[in-house]
Protein backbone atom coordinates (compact mmCIF):
# COMPACT_ATOMS: atom_id res chain seq x y z
CA UNK A 1 0.00 0.00 0.00
CA UNK A 2 1.37 3.39 -0.98
CA UNK A 3 1.05 5.91 1.83
CA UNK A 4 0.92 9.72 1.74
CA UNK A 5 1.44 11.72 4.94
CA UNK A 6 -0.19 15.16 4.96
CA UNK A 7 0.76 17.96 7.35
CA UNK A 8 -0.88 21.38 7.16
CA UNK A 9 0.22 24.66 8.70
CA UNK A 10 -0.85 28.29 8.62
CA UNK A 11 1.99 29.88 10.60
CA UNK A 12 5.76 30.39 10.45
CA UNK A 13 5.93 29.89 14.22
CA UNK A 14 5.92 26.09 13.93
CA UNK A 15 9.20 25.72 12.01
CA UNK A 16 11.03 23.97 14.87
CA UNK A 17 8.13 21.56 15.40
CA UNK A 18 7.78 20.83 11.68
CA UNK A 19 11.49 20.04 11.34
CA UNK A 20 11.25 17.63 14.29
CA UNK A 21 8.12 16.08 12.75
CA UNK A 22 9.82 15.58 9.36
CA UNK A 23 12.88 14.10 11.03
CA UNK A 24 10.75 11.53 12.84
CA UNK A 25 8.95 10.65 9.59
CA UNK A 26 12.26 10.02 7.84
CA UNK A 27 13.24 7.54 10.56
CA UNK A 28 10.19 5.31 10.20
CA UNK A 29 10.54 1.53 10.09
CA UNK A 30 8.06 1.73 7.21
CA UNK A 31 8.69 5.04 5.40
CA UNK A 32 5.84 6.84 3.63
CA UNK A 33 5.70 7.05 -0.15
CA UNK A 34 5.48 10.85 0.09
CA UNK A 35 5.19 13.66 2.63
CA UNK A 36 3.15 16.76 1.83
CA UNK A 37 3.23 20.09 3.69
CA UNK A 38 0.05 22.02 2.83
CA UNK A 39 0.31 25.78 3.42
CA UNK A 40 -2.39 28.41 3.66
CA UNK A 41 -2.19 30.64 0.54
CA UNK A 42 -0.03 33.41 2.04
CA UNK A 43 2.89 34.50 -0.15
CA UNK A 44 5.22 35.11 2.82
CA UNK A 45 4.31 31.78 4.41
CA UNK A 46 5.04 29.91 1.17
CA UNK A 47 8.43 31.62 0.70
CA UNK A 48 9.34 31.01 4.34
CA UNK A 49 8.94 27.22 4.11
CA UNK A 50 10.30 26.88 0.59
CA UNK A 51 13.52 28.50 1.80
CA UNK A 52 13.82 26.40 4.97
CA UNK A 53 12.72 22.88 4.04
CA UNK A 54 14.95 22.29 1.03
CA UNK A 55 16.94 19.53 2.73
CA UNK A 56 13.85 17.42 3.40
CA UNK A 57 12.18 15.02 1.00
CA UNK A 58 8.87 16.83 1.15
CA UNK A 59 6.38 18.21 -1.35
CA UNK A 60 5.14 21.72 -0.52
CA UNK A 61 1.54 22.29 -1.61
CA UNK A 62 -0.49 25.52 -1.57
CA UNK A 63 -4.00 25.14 -0.18
CA UNK A 64 -6.88 26.10 -2.42
CA UNK A 65 -8.36 28.20 0.39
CA UNK A 66 -7.90 29.02 4.07
CA UNK A 67 -8.68 26.76 7.02
CA UNK A 68 -7.74 23.23 8.08
CA UNK A 69 -10.46 21.41 6.12
CA UNK A 70 -9.51 23.17 2.89
CA UNK A 71 -5.85 22.36 3.50
CA UNK A 72 -6.61 18.68 4.09
CA UNK A 73 -8.81 18.52 1.00
CA UNK A 74 -6.07 20.07 -1.12
CA UNK A 75 -3.63 17.52 0.27
CA UNK A 76 -5.96 14.66 -0.62
CA UNK A 77 -6.35 15.88 -4.21
CA UNK A 78 -2.58 16.33 -4.60
CA UNK A 79 -1.47 13.10 -2.92
CA UNK A 80 -0.79 9.79 -4.66
CA UNK A 81 -1.18 7.31 -1.81
CA UNK A 82 -3.71 4.51 -1.41
CA UNK A 83 -3.62 5.34 2.31
CA UNK A 84 -3.76 9.01 3.28
CA UNK A 85 -2.49 9.89 6.75
CA UNK A 86 -2.95 13.19 8.58
CA UNK A 87 -0.84 14.47 11.45
CA UNK A 88 -0.56 17.92 12.99
CA UNK A 89 2.39 20.23 12.41
CA UNK A 90 3.33 20.12 16.10
CA UNK A 91 3.65 16.34 16.55
CA UNK A 92 6.48 13.89 16.12
CA UNK A 93 5.98 10.18 15.68
CA UNK A 94 7.30 6.97 17.20
CA UNK A 95 9.65 4.91 14.98
CA UNK A 96 7.07 2.22 14.23
CA UNK A 97 4.07 4.57 14.05
CA UNK A 98 3.33 4.19 10.35
CA UNK A 99 4.01 0.46 10.44
CA UNK A 100 1.38 0.09 13.18
CA UNK A 101 -1.11 2.25 11.27
CA UNK A 102 -0.74 0.26 8.06
CA UNK A 103 -1.07 -3.13 9.76
CA UNK A 104 -4.73 -2.34 10.39
CA UNK A 105 -5.46 -1.84 6.69
CA UNK A 106 -4.61 -5.48 5.95
CA UNK A 107 -8.24 -6.04 6.89
CA UNK A 108 -10.24 -4.85 3.87
CA UNK A 109 -13.13 -3.88 6.14
CA UNK A 110 -11.00 -1.23 7.88
CA UNK A 111 -11.34 2.12 6.13
CA UNK A 112 -10.14 4.55 8.82
CA UNK A 113 -7.54 4.20 11.58
CA UNK A 114 -6.72 6.50 14.46
CA UNK A 115 -3.74 6.24 16.80
CA UNK A 116 -2.76 7.37 20.26
CA UNK A 117 -1.74 11.01 20.82
CA UNK A 118 0.39 11.62 23.90
CA UNK A 119 0.63 15.22 25.18
CA UNK A 120 4.10 16.67 25.68
CA UNK A 121 3.69 19.82 27.75
CA UNK A 122 6.08 22.73 27.24
CA UNK A 123 5.95 23.17 31.00
CA UNK A 124 4.47 20.59 33.36
CA UNK A 125 0.80 19.57 33.21
CA UNK A 126 -1.22 22.07 35.28
CA UNK A 127 -2.55 20.49 38.48
CA UNK A 128 -6.02 21.77 37.64
CA UNK A 129 -6.08 20.17 34.16
CA UNK A 130 -7.42 16.57 34.32
CA UNK A 131 -6.54 13.93 31.72
CA UNK A 132 -10.25 13.55 30.93
CA UNK A 133 -10.00 16.89 29.10
CA UNK A 134 -6.90 16.18 26.98
CA UNK A 135 -9.06 16.39 23.82
CA UNK A 136 -8.92 20.15 24.38
CA UNK A 137 -5.22 20.08 23.48
CA UNK A 138 -5.78 17.59 20.64
CA UNK A 139 -4.69 14.45 22.49
CA UNK A 140 -6.01 11.06 23.54
CA UNK A 141 -7.97 11.58 26.74
CA UNK A 142 -8.79 9.49 29.77
CA UNK A 143 -11.96 7.57 29.00
CA UNK A 144 -10.82 6.43 25.56
CA UNK A 145 -10.05 2.71 25.29
CA UNK A 146 -6.50 1.50 26.00
CA UNK A 147 -6.80 -1.39 23.54
CA UNK A 148 -7.46 -1.77 19.81
CA UNK A 149 -11.17 -1.43 19.08
CA UNK A 150 -13.77 0.12 16.80
CA UNK A 151 -14.61 3.77 17.45
CA UNK A 152 -16.88 6.41 15.96
CA UNK A 153 -14.06 8.70 14.83
CA UNK A 154 -10.33 9.31 15.37
CA UNK A 155 -8.70 12.51 16.64
CA UNK A 156 -7.35 14.66 13.81
CA UNK A 157 -3.70 14.81 14.92
CA UNK A 158 -3.20 11.10 14.14
CA UNK A 159 -5.55 9.50 11.62
CA UNK A 160 -5.41 7.56 8.35
CA UNK A 161 -7.95 6.92 5.57
CA UNK A 162 -8.27 4.68 2.56
CA UNK A 163 -8.53 6.89 -0.50
CA UNK A 164 -11.87 5.19 -1.18
CA UNK A 165 -13.38 7.10 1.75
CA UNK A 166 -13.09 10.37 -0.14
CA UNK A 167 -14.09 8.80 -3.45
CA UNK A 168 -17.25 7.32 -1.91
CA UNK A 169 -18.51 10.08 0.42
CA UNK A 170 -16.55 13.21 -0.48
CA UNK A 171 -14.09 15.42 1.36
CA UNK A 172 -13.92 17.21 4.71
CA UNK A 173 -16.67 19.77 5.15
CA UNK A 174 -15.45 23.35 5.51
CA UNK A 175 -18.25 24.60 7.77
CA UNK A 176 -16.49 22.84 10.65
CA UNK A 177 -12.79 22.51 11.36
CA UNK A 178 -10.05 24.86 12.54
CA UNK A 179 -9.78 28.19 10.78
CA UNK A 180 -6.67 30.04 11.97
CA UNK A 181 -7.35 30.86 15.63
CA UNK A 182 -11.05 30.09 15.32
CA UNK A 183 -11.13 26.89 17.36
CA UNK A 184 -13.86 24.94 15.62
CA UNK A 185 -13.39 21.19 15.25
CA UNK A 186 -15.19 17.92 14.47
CA UNK A 187 -14.58 17.84 10.71
CA UNK A 188 -13.23 14.29 11.08
CA UNK A 189 -16.30 13.38 13.18
CA UNK A 190 -18.63 14.67 10.47
CA UNK A 191 -16.82 12.70 7.77
CA UNK A 192 -16.85 9.47 9.79
CA UNK A 193 -20.55 9.82 10.60
CA UNK A 194 -21.28 10.45 6.94
CA UNK A 195 -19.28 7.36 5.97
CA UNK A 196 -20.95 5.08 8.53
CA UNK A 197 -24.41 6.28 7.54
CA UNK A 198 -23.75 5.22 3.96
CA UNK A 199 -21.54 2.19 4.63
CA UNK A 200 -22.37 0.86 8.11
CA UNK A 201 -20.35 -2.31 7.53
CA UNK A 202 -16.96 -0.57 7.32
CA UNK A 203 -14.68 -0.38 10.35
CA UNK A 204 -13.11 2.66 11.99
CA UNK A 205 -10.34 1.44 14.28
CA UNK A 206 -8.47 2.99 17.19
CA UNK A 207 -5.02 1.44 17.64
CA UNK A 208 -3.12 2.78 20.68
CA UNK A 209 0.08 1.12 19.40
CA UNK A 210 0.32 3.81 16.66
CA UNK A 211 1.78 6.61 18.77
CA UNK A 212 2.51 10.27 18.13
CA UNK A 213 3.64 12.93 20.61
CA UNK A 214 1.78 16.24 20.52
CA UNK A 215 3.50 19.42 21.72
CA UNK A 216 1.33 21.46 24.08
CA UNK A 217 2.63 25.05 24.33
CA UNK A 218 2.28 27.02 27.53
CA UNK A 219 -0.50 29.23 26.15
CA UNK A 220 -2.75 26.19 25.67
CA UNK A 221 -2.54 25.38 29.36
CA UNK A 222 -4.20 28.62 30.38
CA UNK A 223 -7.78 28.42 31.57
CA UNK A 224 -8.77 31.09 29.02
CA UNK A 225 -7.67 28.84 26.13
CA UNK A 226 -9.28 25.75 27.67
CA UNK A 227 -12.65 27.48 27.98
CA UNK A 228 -12.44 29.06 24.52
CA UNK A 229 -11.69 25.67 22.97
CA UNK A 230 -14.57 24.09 24.93
CA UNK A 231 -16.94 26.84 23.80
CA UNK A 232 -16.05 26.25 20.13
CA UNK A 233 -16.41 22.51 20.63
CA UNK A 234 -19.99 23.17 21.73
CA UNK A 235 -20.57 25.20 18.57
CA UNK A 236 -19.08 22.42 16.41
CA UNK A 237 -21.23 19.72 18.01
CA UNK A 238 -24.37 21.86 17.68
CA UNK A 239 -23.70 22.15 13.94
CA UNK A 240 -23.27 18.38 13.67
CA UNK A 241 -26.38 17.68 15.74
CA UNK A 242 -28.46 19.21 12.96
CA UNK A 243 -27.42 16.23 10.76
CA UNK A 244 -26.52 13.39 13.12
CA UNK A 245 -27.35 11.82 16.47
CA UNK A 246 -24.40 12.30 18.81
CA UNK A 247 -24.52 9.34 21.20
CA UNK A 248 -20.83 9.40 22.12
CA UNK A 249 -21.11 12.89 23.59
CA UNK A 250 -23.85 11.78 25.99
CA UNK A 251 -21.76 8.83 27.14
CA UNK A 252 -18.72 11.07 27.60
CA UNK A 253 -20.73 13.51 29.67
CA UNK A 254 -21.77 10.68 31.98
CA UNK A 255 -18.12 9.66 32.28
CA UNK A 256 -17.17 13.25 33.17
CA UNK A 257 -19.71 13.34 35.99
CA UNK A 258 -18.27 10.08 37.37
CA UNK A 259 -14.78 11.61 37.22
CA UNK A 260 -16.12 14.69 38.97
CA UNK A 261 -17.37 12.54 41.83
CA UNK A 262 -14.04 10.73 42.09
CA UNK A 263 -12.08 13.98 42.24
CA UNK A 264 -14.44 15.31 44.90
CA UNK A 265 -13.84 12.23 47.04
CA UNK A 266 -10.07 12.79 46.78
CA UNK A 267 -10.40 16.56 47.41
CA UNK A 268 -8.89 17.45 44.02
CA UNK A 269 -11.10 20.50 43.88
CA UNK A 270 -9.19 22.38 41.17
CA UNK A 271 -9.85 19.52 38.71
CA UNK A 272 -13.52 19.49 39.72
CA UNK A 273 -13.74 23.21 39.08
CA UNK A 274 -12.13 22.85 35.62
CA UNK A 275 -14.50 20.05 34.60
CA UNK A 276 -17.53 22.09 35.68
CA UNK A 277 -16.31 25.16 33.77
CA UNK A 278 -15.63 23.12 30.63
CA UNK A 279 -19.11 21.56 30.75
CA UNK A 280 -20.64 25.02 31.13
CA UNK A 281 -18.53 26.53 28.32
CA UNK A 282 -19.31 23.66 25.94
CA UNK A 283 -23.01 23.80 26.77
CA UNK A 284 -23.03 27.57 26.22
CA UNK A 285 -21.44 27.21 22.79
CA UNK A 286 -23.89 24.45 21.90
CA UNK A 287 -26.94 26.52 22.93
CA UNK A 288 -25.71 29.72 21.27
CA UNK A 289 -25.23 27.88 17.97
CA UNK A 290 -28.60 26.15 18.29
CA UNK A 291 -30.32 29.52 18.78
CA UNK A 292 -28.49 30.95 15.76
CA UNK A 293 -29.44 27.94 13.63
CA UNK A 294 -33.07 28.17 14.75
CA UNK A 295 -33.27 31.87 13.91
CA UNK A 296 -31.94 31.14 10.41
CA UNK A 297 -34.48 28.37 9.91
CA UNK A 298 -31.91 25.51 9.79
Amino acid sequence: MKCSVIISTYTTQRLKEIIQCLGSLQNQSTPPEEILIVLDPFRDLIKFYLDRLREFRVKIVISEDFGLSNARNTGIRTSKGDIIVFIDDDVYVKEDWLEKILENFKDDRVWIVGGKIIPEFETSRPRWFPEELDWIVGCTYKGMPDYKTEIRNPIGANMAFRREVFEKVGFFETFVGRFGKKLLGSEETELCLRLKNKYPEVKIIYDPAAIVYHKVPKERTRISYVLKRAYYEGISKAILSNKFKLKDEKNYLKFLFKSLGRYLIHFELSKCFTIILVILATTTGFLVQKIKSSSKGF
